[in-house]
């Protein structure tokens, strides 16, 4: 019943992929919105978890970057409504997609619009930031950007009090699978001293058959192209190293060499998947900074230096397992 809606959403990483799934199994997109005077930033993950017993249920978790608190709004599975034909889902009465979402929880209402959506790009043979390893049944958890940067417009009532987002900007990914990996890195900017910039880096590891591996997929959108380093495309991972204040990361690939440090800020508790539930708990926090270089490999031209403010950053579980 479900194999056309499944080989179809397997080419659209930005769709529903759950088609059919009864148990141990996650499924969230991850909403980051920050007004124009950078006074206000949240993150709006709606998704739906199924454990091991068949329990299931969907959800809409919001947190404040600012004011670091996390709201977790659970809801019946059968409020969750996925579109085949598009990314488009609903819970209840609210509403999200590539281009807008429309909110009606207790504390948080409201209608926002995106628009200059930068998708990560998609080919047949790669469709999407997962590249090849999308065509792979048994991963513990599978990753889709579904907009590195967009302008955002329209306004949120917080607790009675309305935010203007107009000319804010927006980022957009997802996540799917059973659990999130055991030790990992993420981290991800688009407020740079210029518009436009925008990067994705994270490091984790990765679950196979009966080993393991460090895998990686970093992106910086940068006068109008992307620039990828990723485990699957020749590129290599020099440095891995986070501590309680400093986070750093080398990438390679056959032209250039990326160099991040992230400076840790107050994060706040976010649920996070554990074989489909949302039992586990995450740190995150939304206003750290992000340093990056990015050198010509040839020449040795230092070709962009800046700092990402407003970044998303989460280290999480046993890094030791990915540290170089």
């Amino acid at each position: 019943m479900y194999i056309f809606k499944k080989i179809n959403a397997l080419f659209h990483p930005e769709k529903f992929q759950g088609w059919g799934k009864k148990k141990k199994y996650f499924e969230g997109w991850y909403f980051k919105i920050i007004n124009a005077a950078e006074t206000k930033a949240y993150a709006i993950i709606p998704g739906i978890a199924l454990d091991e017993k068949g329990n299931k249920q969907s959800f809409i978790q919001v947190l404040d970057g600012r004011l670091l608190s996390s709201r977790y709004h659970q809801f019946c599975f059968e409020s969750f409504v996925p579109s085949a034909d598009k990314f488009r889902v609903a819970i209840n009465n609210n509403h999200f997609s590539s281009s807008a979402i429309h909110l009606d929880l207790p504390d948080l209402k409201g209608k926002l619009e995106f628009s200059g959506n930068i998708p990560w790009p998609k080919y047949w043979y790669s469709p999407g930031i997962m590249g090849p390893f999308t065509f792979i049944p048994f991963m513990e958890c599978k990753h889709g950007i579904v907009s590195m940067d967009h302008t955002i417009n329209g306004e949120l009532e917080v607790n009675g009090e309305s935010i203007d987002f107009n000319n804010g900007r927006g980022y957009i990914e997802k996540d799917w699978g059973q659990s999130f990996p055991e030790g990992y890195i993420w981290m991800q900017s688009n407020h740079f001293s210029e518009p436009g910039i925008s990067l994705k880096a994270s490091v984790a590891k990765i679950p196979w058959i009966r080993n393991s591996f460090t895998g990686f997929i970093a992106g910086l959108w940068m006068n109008g192209r992307l620039i990828k380093f990723t485990t699957y495309n020749q590129s290599v991972l020099k440095k891995s190293f986070a501590d309680s204040e400093t986070v750093e990361l080398v990438f390679e690939n056959k032209k250039y060499k990326l160099e991040i440090t992230a400076q840790r800020d107050v994060a706040t508790g976010l649920a996070s998947p554990i074989r489909g539930m949302m039992d586990g708990r995450i740190e995150e926090s939304m206003s750290a900074t992000i340093e990056i270089k990015l050198t010509d490999k040839k020449s040795q031209h230092l070709i962009f230096q800046d700092t990402g403010r407003n970044a998303g950053l989460e280290v999480a579980g046993n890094i030791a397992a990915i540290s170089i």
